[in-house]
């Protein structure tokens, strides 16, 4: 099964399956709120558990708010609202909710009475009605709950009156609004020597009252004289009781603030920034310490002490991304430069700020990433933490209160919504949504898709296309780019179409990207006369008559695959049913070698048809172009005269990242004594397996290359002077170059005789020495190219075994067969 992200996604290329249970209640879940002339809009859903609420008026919501403690209660009228992310978060497939939205606006005129404001509570309530059958109106009750981001999690407060605001807010889960009138007003803050002058009203607050301030962490109180002047107030918070006493050297601490009279009653703060801004960061004397007045998302003020954030006041929509404004208090006059990482671990990007006078910053948030061969690119979906980085700390974006209305702000790139956005009430984030839309992506319109679309589509016509598939959509290389260039190159009259995933990949003209899981690319796999791929078609294919399906594969083989693998880790995983559904729909499977046909024969269980041609996207490397090569080193920005090593180690299926999102790069090789001895002349690429989702720590200081991105490694091939790998298959491609190879081999018997296994022994016949250690592979390194005399006859004895059938020809040959079986 795969696993279902958030907006419905599979990660698998398997579509998602039904679910076998549903919640007895529905759902009613808060998505927006904010604030317009005519009062509280709120946007939410109400999801029935056992139906479809799939057309206009197939779903009818009212919202009721009732006084807690009192009688008066308040009818409210919703609209409905047309939103297929409602059945996209639902991650089922049995019912689409696509009009199970609605919007409602609450007129806080409603909640007075004809004395005035009241202060007071209210519980909102909604109730859903539906028609399950014919004549029977239905009504289910509950309470709105918090969504996952935006002001849907912290929904604004908005002061209605000089003295009276409404906050809606959660008890648990359940939306409920509160009219106030607070008694203590916070309504500025500033520096003052040595520390930060408050002010604000309160109408009862005689002399001898005290700004009381306790300490989370550990119970400490701190009384701070309060000065009166009528109906106003007025403290000095001092810098010194925050760091005196071995304070403030926790990650962070909180302070809690109230004023307490001389008769022990007691009012807490609430901030009103009506008239300026209160909440900011001020540094305190100690080092990378501030003291933050924070606006905590129910209006009251809260001190913390911690590290020095960005914080955000003004932001702006460019057509490129975002521009971020606001002041950062940092340590030393060192750059800032900003940091988007990936939630998952799997990306970091890195941009530089501006900085401007005292501690202002300005910082272009883009919407695209620039992969290491220099292509724009819109961000990978998921969810990026923005962060600024100086003098070795990660500082967070938070959001000031006058930013947070122009939140969320969308930009668009490549096709795809980025959003900016906020989580935990003012933490900045960057959301890059799916590039399908919510009504194509959700797990519902995906069973559709599969169960209905797919094969009414199988009843058409053929059309004279070639669909081609990398790695899932993952971009325009390998074997299927060489067929594509042969087909393109010899005229052939054929509609092109390339499978993109998430817009991660730029196709050539003449060719026409596919969204993954679109209605188009389930269309392209049921109408295509031809399908080209390097990796494995979704289980659900069924090859028609008159169509061509050509399996390319993507390496030789070392390490045993599929059937012949002996460990559980594939059988575990359901991968070898898939592939036992899969591979006899295969027209054609692409051999590299006579030694590999009878194993892809065995280890697929594949009775078709085998061609031995070579892989075609090795023709590239028989028949090398300087000037490919040379543009290549450009893209890379790889000086003239430098050496360059390629470092290419394969997966290990026993390092799987906790998220099951990919697989660890556990990195071994010691780049730092690398760079101390080879950093002069030398440069350093790393290119993990395509199953690796996790950065190179360290890249882009002129010596070490993360080309973990790069759209072809047979161009790394191209420019490598030396391969170092383990167990790839990328050493059968880089042998056709005749150019040294070296094995780091650190774990050589537990992946031999625990993980995979070997098809033939590896110690005896690898061209080029087999190394256990950093140090061995730094001297065999240096010592070339004479260090690699020793395996000459070993190396041509290799070429001759392995790729006697590169010579440069092989697209050729894959396409003649594949137009021989189309046209007959």
């Amino acid at each position: 099964m795969p696993v279902i992200t958030r907006r419905g996604l599979p990660h698998a290329r398997t579509a998602p399956a039904a679910a076998e249970t549903q919640p007895d209640d529905p759902e009613f879940g808060l998505l927006r709120a904010h604030w317009t002339d005519a009062g509280l809009e709120l946007t939410g859903f109400a999801r029935p558990s056992d139906l479809d609420t799939s057309h206009r008026g197939s779903a009818r919501t009212w919202l009721t708010l009732r006084q807690i403690g009192g009688w008066r209660h308040v009818n409210v009228r919703t609209s409905p609202q047309f939103l297929p992310e409602v059945t996209d978060d639902s991650a089922q497939t049995l019912f689409n909710h696509d009009w199970s939205g609605f919007t409602a606006v609450i007129d806080p005129r409603r909640l007075r009475t004809v004395g005035g404001w009241t202060a007071g509570e209210w519980r909102i309530g909604a109730s859903l009605f539906t028609r399950p059958r014919p004549a029977r109106l239905r009504r289910q009750q509950g309470p709105l709950s918090r969504h996952w981001c935006g002001s849907g999690e912290y929904p604004p407060d908005h002061w209605v009156d000089e003295d009276v605001r409404i906050l809606p807010y959660f008890a648990g889960e359940a939306l409920r609004l509160r009219v106030e009138r607070p008694r203590a007003r916070l309504t500025s803050a500033r520096p003052a020597d040595g520390g930060v002058e408050l002010g604000g009203t309160s109408p009862h607050c005689p002399a001898g009252t005290v700004l009381r301030l306790t300490h989370r962490e550990s119970g400490t109180v701190l009384d701070l004289p309060v000065r009166t002047t009528g109906g106003t107030f007025g403290v000095r918070l001092p810098f010194a009781p925050f760091t005196a006493g071995g304070r403030g050297a926790e990650p962070l601490e909180h302070w809690e603030p109230e004023l307490v009279r001389p008769d022990g009653g007691s009012e807490i703060l609430t901030v009103d920034e009506r008239r300026g801004p209160v909440a900011g960061q001020y540094p305190l004397p100690a080092p990378d310490r501030v003291l933050y007045l924070k606006h905590l998302a129910h209006g009251r003020l809260q001190l913390c002490v911690r590290p020095g954030a960005g914080f955000v006041d003004r932001i702006a929509v460019r057509s490129d991304g975002f521009e971020l404004s606001g002041s950062c208090p940092r340590p030393g006059d060192g750059p800032l430069e900003l940091v988007l990482r990936h939630d998952n671990g799997t990306a970091e990007l890195r941009h530089p700020v501006g900085l401007g006078a005292g501690d202002r910053f300005r910082v272009h948030l883009p919407a695209t990433a620039t992969d290491s061969g220099g292509t724009p690119l819109p961000l990978r979906k998921g969810v990026w933490e923005p962060l600024l980085r100086g003098a070795g700390a990660d500082r967070p974006l938070l959001a000031a209160p006058a930013a947070l209305p122009a939140l969320p702000a969308a930009a668009e790139a490549g096709g795809k919504r980025i959003l900016l956005q906020r989580r935990w009430h003012d933490t900045v984030i960057v959301d890059s949504t799916p590039v399908l839309a919510p009504a194509e992506r959700s797990a519902y319109a995906q069973e559709r898709l599969r169960t209905r679309h797919y094969p009414a589509a199988r009843e058409r016509p053929l059309r004279e296309a070639v669909l081609y598939d990398v790695f899932s959509g993952r971009g325009y290389c390998d074997s299927p780019r060489a067929v594509h260039a042969e087909l393109a190159r010899r005229g052939a009259r054929l509609e092109h179409l390339w499978t993109v995933d998430d817009a991660q990949a730029v196709v050539p003209d003449g060719v026409r990207a596919v969204r993954t899981w679109s209605p188009e690319w389930y269309e392209a796999l049921a109408t295509s006369r031809y399908l080209v791929g390097n990796t494995h078609f979704p289980d659900f294919l069924e090859r028609r008559a008159g169509q061509v399906v050509v399996q390319t594969w993507h390496g030789s083989m070392l390490k045993r695959i599929a059937h012949d693998v002996e460990n559980p880790w594939l059988s575990d995983r359901g991968y070898l049913e898939q592939l036992d559904r899969e591979s006899p729909h295969w027209s054609l499977l692409v051999s590299p070698s006579a030694f590999a046909t009878p194993i892809l024969r065995r280890a697929f269980r594949y009775r078709g048809e085998i061609l031995e041609s070579g892989y075609p996207r090795n023709d590239v490397l028989a028949r090398p172009d300087a000037a490919t090569a040379g543009a290549v080193r450009r893209r890379l920005g790889i000086p003239d005269g430098r050496r360059v090593v390629l470092y290419a180690p394969t997966w290990r299926e026993d390092q799987q990242r906790e998220d099951g999102d990919g697989f660890r790069l556990g990195l071994r090789l010691d780049v730092d004594a690398v760079r101390r001895r080879l950093g002069e002349d030398h440069v350093l690429l790393v290119r993990p397996h395509a199953h690796v989702r996790e950065p190179m720590p360290g890249a882009g200081d002129g010596f070490l290359y993360d080309v973990g991105d790069y759209p072809d490694v047979q161009e790394l091939l191209l420019i490598a002077d030396v391969l170092v790998t383990d167990y790839s298959s990328i050493m059968f491609d880089f042998a056709i170059t005749g150019r040294p190879m070296l094995f780091f081999t650190y774990d050589l018997e537990h992946y031999r005789d625990t993980l995979r296994g070997f098809y033939f022994d590896f110690e005896a016949e690898a061209p080029g020495p087999l190394l256990r250690d950093t140090g061995e592979l730094v001297a065999a390194l240096a010592a070339l190219p004479d260090g690699a005399d020793g395996y000459g006859e070993r190396y041509e004895r290799f070429r001759a075994r392995f790729c006697a059938l590169e010579d440069g020809g092989a697209a050729g040959r894959v396409v003649d067969r594949m137009l021989a079986l189309g046209a007959g």
